[in-house]
């Protein structure tokens, strides 16, 4: 029994110190946006619609070739039976007979060409629904990631605020004890050391939450120990934000959003698709040829390379023409449909442009917005600074409180945290505007 207990005490430390010696992974926004792009299955299942895409033009090109077929069949024939050379016999028999054929459209109503043209454009449906696909896998990936670096950056101002809380702490205690300072502000300020010590970890279950977020978004080990850098620039992130043109933007968006060129490319093969519809009103004209044998062990004299190869060989050829007279109404209703499903397409493109035009407009305007933003809370980090700073020298010597020296620092970590999400608010909405306008073709993504 003690050697059980001790080996598994033995295994238990063993898989511990498995699970401690895990490395942690590093990864920059370049390599998570590489691995988003790899394990997304949105991704792939608009890869692989593209690849069925392909096959489809790979089959239309098919239909301009004859289709060719053949045949071989074998039976026993017992019973009486008229045979040329000996009459009525009452024998059974033996016969094999083989045959191959091809069949050619030479007329249609031009329906191969245009099945052809019309898997074409859906090519280009699916390749600028691949795109988009991946514009979206990009900007995700990349607001996941920026949400993170912004938890950070605020988790450093929620710990650094609760350094300075516990120096203070340290201060007061000594006024107290040397009774240069009432008690009260002791019991004051341990409450507000113990006010950031919860908004440090709230901070912390904050970052653990985007961490998490994000490494869903790229869908790897969510068990696994991951480290995210900040990009390299000077100030952390680039701070070097633009000025843009609103009518030159929707412009833009409109020309390059791989959406609406889908759309585009979904109304001209459906244009292709009411022109086979009513292809299907015209006479159809077909081409055939077929070579046929037989050997019958009937006919006696003659073995099987006699009959089979010589004597039943049988070659034909024709033409055909099939002219549609009436089919129950349906012909006119697949036309009907078709120019049905053409509007819709029509309609539904004229809204996503309208769509397109507000997100561009909205996403410029709050672009315009975060960029005041950022000015007023920069001003307000710089006055909330240098109050702090008075208020702390006030204290030091006596002629302030410690309620107002604290109001102070709190002003002074509020505008901190202001101005960091100011900043990153700017950033991510910069990055969305580039998502309105497709320009997140690429996988090189900066803050």
């Amino acid at each position: 029994m003690r050697r059980i207990f001790s080996s598994t005490i033995f295994a238990l430390l063993l898989i511990s110190g498995v699970a401690n010696a895990q490395e942690t992974r590093t990864i920059s926004l370049q390599e998570a946006i590489q691995i988003s792009l790899e394990n997304n299955y949105q991704l792939k299942q608009a890869k692989n619609n593209l690849e069925l895409a392909g096959e489809s033009i790979k089959s239309e090109y098919a239909d301009f070739a004859p289709s060719v077929g053949g045949s071989i069949n074998g039976g026993r024939t017992i019973g009486r039976q008229f045979t040329e050379d000996r009459g009525i016999i009452n024998d059974p028999s033996q016969s094999i007979s083989g045959s191959i054929s091809a069949r050619i459209t030479i007329f249609d109503g031009f329906n191969n060409i245009l099945s052809l043209r019309s898997s074409k454009q859906s090519k280009i449906s699916a390749e600028e629904i691949y795109q988009r696909s991946k514009e979206e896998v990009i900007f995700n990936t990349a607001s996941r990631y920026l949400q993170v670096l912004l938890n950070i950056q605020l988790l450093e101002i929620a710990e650094e605020n609760l350094n300075n809380s516990k120096q203070q702490l340290e201060q007061v205690k000594a006024q107290v004890e040397v009774g240069s300072r009432p008690s009260v502000d002791l019991y004051n300020q341990e409450a507000q050391v113990a006010s950031d010590e919860l908004s440090v970890t709230q901070q912390e279950n904050s970052l653990k939450f985007s961490k998490l977020l994000l490494v869903r978004q790229l869908q790897i080990d969510p068990l696994g120990e991951y480290e995210f850098t900040i990009p390299e620039s000077e100030d952390g992130l680039n701070q070097d934000f633009k000025n843009f043109n609103l009518s030159e933007l929707i412009d833009q968006a409109l020309l390059n959003r791989s959406d609406l060129k889908s759309a585009i490319a979904d109304i001209k093969s459906l244009e292709y698709q009411l022109q086979i519809a009513r292809g299907s009103l015209y006479p159809t004209i077909s081409g055939s040829a077929s070579l046929s044998s037989r050997y019958s062990d009937v006919l006696q004299g003659f073995d099987f390379s006699d009959q089979f190869f010589d004597l039943n060989v049988n070659k034909g050829i024709g033409f055909s023409v099939s002219i549609p007279l009436f089919q129950n109404w349906n012909r006119m209703y697949n036309i009907q449909s078709s120019k049905i499903q053409l509007k819709n397409s029509e309609l539904n493109l004229e809204n996503s442009r309208l769509q397109v035009i507000q997100e561009v407009t909205q996403a410029y305007n709050d672009y315009t917005s975060y960029q005041k933003q950022l000015e007023a809370s920069e001003k307000s980090l710089k006055a909330s600074e240098r109050a702090f700073e008075t208020q702390q020298e006030r204290y030091n010597v006596g002629s302030s409180t410690l309620i107002e020296l604290s109001q102070a620092q709190a002003n002074y970590v509020q505008a901190q945290s202001n101005y960091t999400q100011a900043i990153y608010n700017l950033i991510f909405q910069e990055k969305l505007l580039d998502y309105y306008l497709g320009k997140l073709s690429g996988e090189a993504v900066e803050f």
